[in-house]
C-alpha cells in the first residue's frame, strides 16, 4: 500500500535518479487518493434515506472517505464492490456503514456478478426523497458485472478476455460492454429513478468522460448498438446468436443524453490523470528539475508509445530540443497490449502496459546516458501481476544481457515482468486504493 509522503523530501535526481522517479510517482497516486478531494462534492443529507453504490479498484477507499466525511448523525448504508486485495486498512475508530465486497479484475467472476445483482436489487423502492450516492472508479467494468439477456458469465468472460487480448482501445472495450451489460451504461441510474444520483468518480481514461469510466453505470450512453457490433466485427469477437440478434434490432440500447431518468443527476470528478501529473511536475520544479507534460490521454500500442518517448528523450540528451536538460518529462493516458500468439513450447509471458511501455522505451533508448524512467499503473498493479511497473536505467540493455534475456525474446512473448524482474528493476509497491492510470516519467539529465 502507499504510504503517505506529505512532508518527505524528494530525493536528489542527480545522484538517486531512481528513487526521485519513484517519488514522483508516489506523489502522483497521492493526489488521487479520495479522502482529500471527495468532501467538497458531497450534498447535505436528503430528507430520505442515503444509499451508496460503487464498484471500481478506489472502491474501498472512496467508501471510507464517504464514511469519515459524512454526518455520524445522517444514516448512511450501501454496498460497493472493488478488486480482489484493493479494501484499504480501515483507521482505527472509524466506523463501517457501507459494505465493501471483492470481486475480479481484468476479467470478471461469479463474485462480480453476485454484487451486481445485489446493487441492483437494492435500488428497489427507492423514491424521490432518497439519495444514491455512486463511487465508481476504473476497474468498475469488470468487477461489476451483469450480462445481458441470452449471456451466461462465461460468455462474458471469453468476450472480455479476447477484447483485453486484441490491442482495443478503452474506449471501445467500455462501448461493448455497455451493451452487453444489464447495469452499465447508465441502467443502473435509470434503476435507481426517482431518487436523486450523485456520482463521484475517479478517473482512469483518456478525456475523462464519465460514460466510459467503469462503462459509465449512472450516465448516459451516446454510444449505440450499431458501434457495439461494428467493435466486435472489426476484432473478431464473437457473441452469441440470439445477442446479435438483439445487438442488430437495438433490443440492447442503452439509456441516451436527454433521456428523462438523468434528470438533476450530477456527476463530479473527483480526481483525474492530469491533476497528478501536475502535481508529480510540481514537486520536480521545487526540487530544482524543470518538468513538461507531455499529455494525459496518449494511447496506442504500449511497445510503440515506448519507442516515441525514446525518441524525445534522446533529443533532449543529444540536442537539447525540444527541451533543455536537466528534466523530466510526463505523460499518462492508458496504452494497449496487444498479445502476440506464442510459439509451441515457448513460455507464457507475464507483464502488463507499464512494463511493455518499457521493453520498448528501452530498447529504443540503446542504452542511452544519462536517461532514466519509470513506468508503473497508478492502482499498484501493472496487469495481473504483482508489480505496478518498472524502471528503465542506462544500464538497462547490458545487466539484462548478462542474465541471458533478449530484449527482443521478452517482446515476442509479451513478457515485461520476467525481463525486468531478472534485474531487479520492478517497481512493487502493493494495492494504492486509487486508479488514474498511466504514469510514465522520464528523467534526462
Amino acid at each position: 500500500m502507499i504510504a503517505s509522503i506529505s512532508g518527505q523530501p524528494t530525493p536528489d535526481a542527480r545522484t538517486a535518479p531512481r528513487e526521485f522517479l519513484e517519488h514522483l510517482y508516489r506523489v502522483a497516486v497521492e493526489r488521487a487518493l479520495p479522502l482529500a478531494s471527495i468532501g467538497v462534492h458531497l450534498p447535505a443529507p436528503p430528507k430520505g434515506r442515503t444509499l451508496v453504490l460503487g464498484a471500481g479498484k478506489a472502491g474501498g477507499s472512496m467508501a471510507q472517505a464517504l464514511e469519515a466525511l459524512w454526518p455520524a448523525d445522517a444514516a448512511l448504508s450501501g454496498l460497493v464492490v472493488t478488486r480482489y486485495g484493493h479494501v484499504p486498512p480501515r483507521p482505527d475508530g472509524l466506523k463501517q456503514r457501507i459494505e465493501v465486497v471483492e470481486a475480479s479484475h481484468p476479467v470478471p467472476d461469479e463474485a462480480g456478478l453476485r454484487a451486481a445483482e445485489r446493487i441492483l436489487a437494492l435500488t428497489e423502492g427507492l423514491t424521490a426523497d432518497d439519495l444514491v450516492l455512486c463511487l465508481i472508479s476504473g476497474g468498475g467494468s469488470a468487477v461489476l458485472t451483469l450480462p445481458a439477456d441470452g449471456m451466461t458469465l462465461a460468455d462474458k468472460q471469453r468476450i472480455n478476455q479476447q477484447l483485453l487480448e486484441s490491442g482495443a482501445g478503452i474506449g471501445e472495450m467500455n462501448c461493448v460492454r455497455k451493451h452487453l451489460s444489464r447495469v452499465k451504461g447508465g441502467r443502473l441510474a435509470a434503476a435507481c429513478a426517482p431518487a436523486q444520483v450523485v456520482t463521484l468518480t475517479i478517473s482512469d481514461v483518456p478525456g475523462d468522460d464519465p460514460a466510459v469510466i467503469a462503462s459509465g453505470p449512472t450516465v448516459p450512453d451516446a454510444t449505440t448498438c450499431a458501434d457495439a457490433l461494428a467493435i466486435l466485427d472489426r476484432y473478431r469477437i464473437e457473441v452469441p446468436a440470439t445477442v446479435r440478434a438483439d445487438l442488430e434490432s437495438g433490443a440492447l440500447e442503452t439509456p441516451k443524453p436527454g433521456d428523462a431518468v438523468f434528470a438533476g443527476h450530477t456527476t463530479h470528478l473527483i480526481a483525474t490523470p492530469q491533476q497528478s501529473l501536475e502535481a508529480a511536475a510540481a514537486v520536480a520544479r521545487a526540487a530544482g528539475v524543470e518538468a513538461h507534460i507531455l499529455s494525459d490521454e496518449i494511447e496506442g500500442e504500449s511497445r510503440e508509445v515506448g519507442k516515441v518517448h525514446a525518441a524525445l528523450a534522446r533529443s533532449v540528451a543529444h540536442r537539447g530540443t525540444p527541451f533543455s536538460k536537466p528534466c523530466v518529462i510526463l505523460s499518462g493516458g492508458e496504452t494497449t497490449v496487444t498479445i502476440r500468439p506464442r510459439q509451441l513450447g515457448q513460455p507464457k509471458g507475464r507483464g502488463g502496459r507499464a512494463g511493455e511501455f518499457c521493453l520498448g522505451l528501452a530498447g529504443a533508448l540503446m542504452g542511452q546516458p544519462g536517461v532514466w524512467a519509470l513506468a508503473a499503473d497508478t492502482d499498484g498493479i501493472d496487469g495481473v501481476e504483482d508489480n505496478a511497473g518498472a524502471f528503465v536505467t542506462p544500464d538497462t540493455l547490458r545487466r539484462a544481457e548478462v542474465k541471458g534475456c533478449k530484449l527482443a525474446a521478452h517482446l515476442d512473448r509479451n513478457d515485461a515482468y520476467g525481463y525486468f524482474d531478472a534485474i531487479g528493476d520492478l517497481l512493487v509497491t502493493g494495492p494504492t486504493h486509487t486508479n488514474v492510470n498511466d504514469f510514465r516519467a522520464l528523467l534526462i539529465l
